[in-house]
């Protein structure tokens, strides 16, 4: 397998990084938002912490202090040495407790934003074009935001416990630089070339993740395909363990290389550069020494100062290194932004026509012509006919033809490219999108078996009549679902599907009465139906169609279907092919043309003979 290569695209500049600082203070804004009394307890618990290690330090000076006037008979009196170090003892008690509380209200913070998160990333998403679904580039977008979901708990984190540590450092600076602000230049300047190395390799490290997102979410298909109760069947049948196990070793391990390269350098000069830094204190340290040597400072000062220098070099090494890991996530963070600023081109406007009620006239299709978004072939094209309120109309067509194109343009899950589709003589853009989508009751080819109870999965096509147990019951039994929740053990709380406990699968066919149900828990005007009965048998699949002509009276009706069993029951048929208008007319009549249809009835019908 060819070595993947990270494109210059790929490749971050300082400016680039620089900017994704800014997401920082519009992340905090997201905390805020999420919970504002956790977010001010944490940072009050925050402020109290910070004020710890100064506070342990000085009692530290002045206990040493004491213990060495004590020794030298300076003093006789202990009072007040037990004072201190009984102080000490319950600022140890308090710095405890102070700890427990950052942790418990990062903890529920950050499950918080994390939850939030992904409720937004839903909710947007649900938002965007159909088309946006069909782009790989979007895909990896919304792969990385995906995963910023999780990781921003850390993230958060770093950023409370920075700013706690920059108030630390804040004491800490003080009682140096009233000693000597020599050590604090000695300390800047020992860490510098630490900081440099890390934000140099952390900028690498962005580059390799962000440019390998297509092959990740390749290696995550790859290992659900591999062991899935989707795909169980197929592997076994097949033998194809060892073709996706390889293909997934092969991803992997050029991955693992391209990392492995990468960690081995950052930690080679990681460690050369805190070498460095090691030496800067120790640079203070002997300053320090030969002061109190030479009697300019006292043994505690000595002590406070030598522990001053040592918090701070940590505090201020573990800041930069922090600082590198945030200006990362920030990094990452831009990810899951872009993905928000993602806008759909099918939205309602602000002066919107009130969809009929009930519809007159019906659908008027004027020149219509759809191109999927980054290619050249038309899907539909030169489109001119009219599907008249309470007309039942069949599309037939080889695959390909573009019938379920048409259906999706009719429930404007797409906008077409060119032309356009009039209800009742107005633009189907002109209608709110998700009034017009209320008025269809839809079944697609490829429909989704939710893993979810037996009545959700029906409930779920009139999500506000979830909870109308009656409803329910009456759209399962004009679907003929209800055959099927007789043989349920928990009935219509009986759990479908075997990805949580106590599931059952069902067959085919019977997921294809549930999806029916679906359909019939709405009260819509308009009623489309992509190849609904594919995996029935032919007797349930003519009462079906006997049923839904009864349900569909005074509804406007469209069925794609390859059974002109079934066809032949529309009140006209569009024969499409190409993407073109073949034929149109009812079935006798495309009979007794002799045409494409007749062709195809033919040739369906010696299937029998």
């Amino acid at each position: 397998m060819a070595k993947r290569k990270t494109t210059n695209k790929e490749q971050l500049n300082f400016k680039e990084r620089f900017k994704a600082y800014r997401n920082i203070p519009r992340f905090l804004r997201m905390v805020w938002r999420t919970n504002k009394k956790l977010a001010i307890a944490n940072a009050f618990l925050r402020v109290l912490k910070a004020a710890v290690p100064i506070t342990q330090l000085y009692i530290g000076k002045l206990i040493i202090d004491e213990i060495v006037l004590l020794i030298n008979k300076e003093i006789s009196d202990p009072s007040m040495l037990w004072f201190y170090i009984g102080l000490e003892f319950v600022i140890a008690i308090i710095s405890d407790f102070l700890s427990r509380g950052i942790n418990l209200t990062d903890s529920l913070l950050g499950d918080l934003v994390a939850n939030e998160s992904s409720v937004k990333l839903m909710k947007h998403a649900a938002l965007l074009d159909l088309y946006h679904f069909e782009d790989a580039d979007f895909y990896d977008k919304l792969e990385r935001a995906r995963r910023q979901t999780v990781g921003r708990t850390v993230l958060m984190s770093q950023i409370l416990g920075q700013m706690q540590d920059l108030i630390t450092i804040g004491f800490l600076a003080a009682g140096l630089v009233a000693t000597n602000p020599w050590l604090i230049l000695i300390l800047i300047v020992s860490l510098i070339p630490a900081f440099i190395g890390e934000n140099y390799f952390n900028e690498k490290n962005y580059s390799l993740v962000r440019g390998w997102t297509p092959e990740r979410r390749e290696l995550d298909y790859l290992r659900y395909t591999g062991a899935s109760d989707q795909t169980a069947k197929e592997i076994k049948i097949f033998g194809l363990a060892s073709f996706l196990s390889d293909r997934f070793k092969g991803l992997a391990d050029n991955y693992y290389l391209a990392n492995k390269k990468l960690a081995k350098r950052r930690a080679s000069w990681g460690s050369f550069l805190s070498a460095l830094g090691t030496a800067g204190y120790y640079v203070a340290y002997v300053f320090i020494v030969i002061q109190t040597i030479n009697g300019l400072i006292t043994l505690g000062t000595l002590t406070f100062l030598a522990g001053s220098f040592l918090r701070m070099r940590n505090l201020l090494e573990s800041m930069m290194m922090r600082f590198n890991t945030m200006a990362e996530g920030a990094l990452y963070l831009q990810d899951f932004f872009d993905f928000f600023d993602i806008k759909p081109q099918i939205a309602r406007k602000e002066k919107v026509k009130n969809f009929p009620q009930p519809i007159k006239e019906g659908f008027t299709f004027e020149n219509l012509g759809f191109r999927y978004a980054g290619t050249d072939f038309w899907a539909v094209r030169n489109l001119n006919f009219t599907l008249s309120k309470g007309e039942k109309m069949a599309l037939v067509g080889e695959n390909g033809a573009g019938k379920t194109t048409l259906v999706k343009l009719l429930a404007r899950l797409y906008d077409p490219t060119e032309g356009r589709i009039l209800l009742d003589g107005v633009d189907l853009r002109e209608y709110d999108p998700e009034e017009l989508r209320q008025q269809i009751g839809v079944i697609f080819q490829d429909f989704v078996k939710y893993q979810f109870k037996f009545g959700e999965n029906i409930g779920v096509g009139n999500i506000d009549e979830r909870d109308n147990k009656e409803r329910i019951e009456s759209s399962a039994s004009m679907s003929m679902a209800d055959s099927v929740v007789k043989q349920l053990p928990d009935g219509y709380d009986q759990m479908i599907g075997r990805r949580f406990a106590n599931g059952v699968e069902l067959s085919g066919g019977q997921w294809q009465k549930i999806a029916l149900g679906r359909v019939y828990m709405r009260d819509a005007q308009l009623l489309i139906l992509d190849e609904p009965t594919a995996a029935l048998d032919a007797r349930a699949e003519h009462d079906v169609f006997l049923r839904f002509s009864d349900l569909s009276k005074d509804k406007t009706a469209v069925l794609i279907s390859h059974r002109f069993s079934t066809v032949r029951m529309a009140d006209r048929i569009l024969v499409l092919k190409n993407g073109q208008m073949e034929e149109l007319g009812s079935h006798e009549e495309l009979l007794a043309k002799g045409g494409k249809y007749a062709e195809l009835f033919n040739l369906q019908a010696k299937g029998y003979v």
